[in-house]
């Protein structure tokens, strides 16, 4: 598989900036952490801000004449809420000025094998955010998942016509041998297999652990379309230093590590 990855891409600094959507969803933001956070999402003219739902009007107040759309998460980080939930939650999302909603799935169904209910949900989600006029990201929570559970969802969300699949909350943490909690996030093994099992129409998103441009390039390398970070600001003046400004220019792809430990690589 790594001999096929691409060893340059072509991007400039805005085409890198319009990859993320600047995440600001840790439970213990206040106002003024997300306040600050926005004004990065300006500075930097991301795709979008990531926000909690009760963040949406304040955020599209202090977004206002950008070009950053504000991104609210649903059933977020485990997905546990009812379907019924789930879509009236969207469905006010995208009337008070969400633009793009991403959406954990019901993780603990997806482990079930309950493939009919996982469908009807993405199904309905989706069907509550498009008739609005948002999109829709589907958040698999993959450290939970096996590969069989992350092609299943591929293909339901490929067929089901959802915007993107979504790696991961940033907050699936798994209980490890030592008591410890930790989380791999987006993979290069996990988005490779994603990009691999989803239509053409498709895209693809990685959360958790795009922390540098290095990072970042690699994923674009793969074919990912969008990220969530939250190091926006190193990851972006690293890509000014290295020489990537307004226009295309092709850039040297970084080495894939080999070993994963931990975090995304």
């Amino acid at each position: 598989m790594a001999s096929t990855r691409p060893k340059t891409v072509l991007t400039s600094l805005p085409d890198l900036a319009k990859m993320i959507d600047h995440s600001l969803l840790h439970p213990t933001m206040t106002d003024d952490d997300v306040s600050a956070g926005l004004a990065i999402s300006r500075k930097y003219s991301v795709a979008t801000a990531c926000v909690k739902p009760y963040h949406i009007l304040f955020a599209k107040k202090l977004l206002e004449g950008s070009s950053v759309l504000v991104c609210p998460v649903i059933g977020f980080p485990h997905g546990n809420s009812t379907t019924e939930c789930k879509m009236y939650e969207a469905s006010r999302a995208v009337e008070e000025g969400g633009k793009e909603i991403d959406m954990v799935v019901n993780v603990g169904r997806v482990l079930s094998g309950k493939w009919e209910y996982v469908k009807g949900e993405i199904e309905k989600v989706n069907k509550a955010v498009t008739e609005r006029g948002g999109i829709l990201k589907v958040i698999f929570e993959n450290d939970y998942l096996g590969e069989k559970e992350i092609i299943k969802l591929c293909e339901i969300c490929t067929e089901v016509g959802v915007a993107f699949v979504k790696t991961s909350t940033g907050y699936g943490f798994v209980k490890q041998p030592n008591g410890d909690y930790n989380y791999k996030g987006a993979t290069i093994e996990h988005l490779e297999l994603m990009k691999k099992h989803i239509g053409p129409k498709v895209k693809l998103k990685a959360a958790g652990g795009v922390r540098t441009l290095d990072d970042l390039l690699r994923v674009k390398a793969i074919g990912v379309d969008r990220v969530g970070a939250t190091a926006t600001g190193v990851i972006l003046d690293e890509a000014v230093k290295r020489g990537i400004g307004a226009e295309l220019v092709e850039v040297e792809v970084p080495p894939f590590p080999t070993v994963q430990s931990g975090g995304a690589y």
